[in-house]
């Protein structure tokens, strides 16, 4: 069977949830038996999002080739179950890049380059790269933004080309809307979507489908309406209520005929049955869990909860399978700069986990610091991630191993540096502030892993090898292993070949452990990464003992 693509656009408002939306068909497709890729078109001018803020557009999510992407990539990958690449997250910054660098170096002969075609055609090369890539039976490609926005423009009607090419038969539009609805007079308004098709149909194109966000159930003249005036036929108007979990969607989309829609349109696994009872089953024990968890995150970034997204999820997929449900305690690692060591265990006595993600940069280092010190001493469990493993190591290595000026070259003053750049000669160090931030070298992506034989880790794991994907510059310094392993720190995970440290564990702690690669982006809603596991299991525990001693 040849590739067919479906095409995922947004219109009224954006914010739609068109990536969730696309990823729970792309479930649903799967339940059927069919591959599928999905990729995400973003207009912005940036590249990629690797030097874009959390504070601006959410977590970077990082794919197992290495490639930083929008965080949507994240939802594509939780929901298929599928490791993407970076033609997963194709922006308007990279089309323009790749058609400027070509007309660099002599690719067009000295031809005037336009957007049309050349711009047009490669994003329609991104399309079909895709297909290529593995010969998948479905295509998904959602177009960020709103349909009328300028920048969004080139997109549409590279889509719309492509239909031309494959043939209508192997190609379908679905249009995401918002239905809004009038509480003082109880009405839903249908006349903003319309509007929003007229104008897709404006640049050529039909939707097959229409997938309506709305907050209240549409009855049979709402959808009638909507197919009639937006050239659809009635049951390709697909409702798209709100819900208590985006892990309903695909259960919804599915009981309103979507998937039935899209295969029927399509001419593909017309008459397949889906298998989704162990979807079913996940959602029922995401409606059944009961138990709550207090879990203090400590961030740089918590003023955009998006900005630790997979974290988040990783937490509730772990709190599913233990019938939990975490509740996420915001914790700004700069509002803990300053105080005592009483006044920070003061700041977490409600807390039955701690958490310190990644990030870059010095700010927020010490709040980090002494959030890691309060999980310590009081036996509280704790994850460190990415710079949260560093800083956790930082505070080890001043408390307890003596090195009371240890610190990151990235604190940005002087001290005895535990950390230095992966990848770098002494030379390029000594030049370091004169090598542009986006040119220090990384390790990014998927790494080997070995795990130390009798470890608790490799207990976790249940191998001693293993990979998860990495999202940093700094490696610890290898000069103050021994001594931290003489004061009692286990370096338990390293590279393949042991000389970098990739996890730690402290024994005699019930959990109290660090890894510099970020396992969130590995997590998924039905197999939850083992340390997210250990460390809601642990919680668990520790919150019995805590409401144990407060009634006591």
């Amino acid at each position: 069977m040849s590739t067919k693509y479906i095409f995922v656009t947004g219109g009224v408002v954006s914010g739609l949830g068109k990536g969730i939306t696309a990823a729970a068909l792309g479930r649903l497709l799967i339940a059927r038996g069919l591959s599928v890729r999905i990729q995400k078109y973003d207009p912005y001018i940036n590249v990629d999002p690797a030097l874009m803020s959390p504070m601006q557009h959410g977590e970077i999510f990082i794919t197992e080739d290495g490639t930083e992407t929008d965080l949507d990539i994240g939802h594509y990958e939780r929901f298929t179950d599928v490791d993407l690449s970076g033609e997963s997250d194709i922006t308007s910054g990279r089309i323009y890049l790749d058609v400027i660098t070509r007309e660099r170096a002599g690719g067009y002969h000295g031809g005037t380059v336009q957007v049309v075609p050349h711009i047009i055609n490669e994003i329609k090369e991104h399309v079909f790269q895709l297909s290529r890539e593995g010969n998948p039976d479905v295509v998904i490609a959602e177009i960020g933004g709103t349909v009328g926005d300028m920048e969004s423009q080139p997109f549409i009607e590279a889509m719309r080309q492509v239909s031309y090419q494959v043939g209508r038969e192997n190609c379908l539009f679905i249009h995401v809307t918002l239905l809004p609805y009038l509480s003082m007079t109880a009405e839903i308004k249908t006349k903003p979507t319309q509007h929003s098709v007229q104008k897709l149909l404006s640049f050529g194109i039909q939707p097959d489908i229409l997938v309506v966000r709305t907050e209240i159930p549409i009855d049979e003249g709402i959808r009638q309406k909507l197919a009639l005036y937006c050239n659809v036929k009635d049951e390709a108007v697909i409702p798209n209520l709100d819900s208590d979990s985006v892990y309903e969607l695909p259960l919804m989309l599915e009981s309103d005929g979507l998937a039935r829609v899209v295969c029927s349109r399509l001419g593909i696994a017309q008459y397949v049955e889906p298998d989704l009872s162990g979807w079913k089953e996940l959602v029922d024990r995401i409606k059944s869990a009961r138990k709550p968890l207090n879990i203090s995150l400590v961030g740089k970034y918590t003023e955009l909860y998006d900005a630790y997204y997979s974290v988040t999820e990783a937490l509730g997929h772990a709190g599913i399978a233990h019938g939990a449900k975490p509740v996420i305690d915001w914790v700004s690692a700069e509002e803990l700069e300053g105080l005592t060591q009483e006044e920070a265990a003061e700041r977490f006595k409600n807390s039955d986990a701690i958490i310190v993600p990644g990030g870059f940069g010095p700010r927020g280092m010490e709040g980090m610091i002494a959030a890691c010190k309060v999980a310590r001493l009081g036996e509280i469990p704790f994850l460190g991630i990415g710079l949260g493993m560093q800083m956790a190591i930082v505070e080890y290595a001043r408390n307890v191993a003596n090195i009371t000026d240890a610190h990151t070259d990235e604190c940005e003053h002087d001290c005895n540096d535990i950390f230095y750049y992966a990848g770098l000669t002494n030379e390029m160090i000594k030049n370091l502030d004169k090598i542009p931030y986006s040119e220090q070298p990384m390790r990014i992506g998927a790494y080997p892993m070995k795990l130390e034989e009798g470890s608790k880790l490799a207990s976790l794991y249940k191998t001693l090898e293993t990979s998860e994907r990495h999202h940093h510059r700094r490696e610890l310094n290898p000069a103050f292993q021994a001594e931290l392993s003489s004061a009692g720190l286990r370096f338990s995970g390293t590279s393949m070949d042991g000389l970098l440290i990739d996890a730690f564990e402290l024994p005699g702690h019930p959990c109290y452990m660090g890894i510099i690669a970020h396992p969130e982006f590995k997590s998924r809603p039905y197999r939850p990464h083992p340390l997210f596991d250990e460390f809601i299991s642990q919680a668990l525990v520790y919150r019995k003992k805590r409401e144990k001693t407060v009634s006591g």
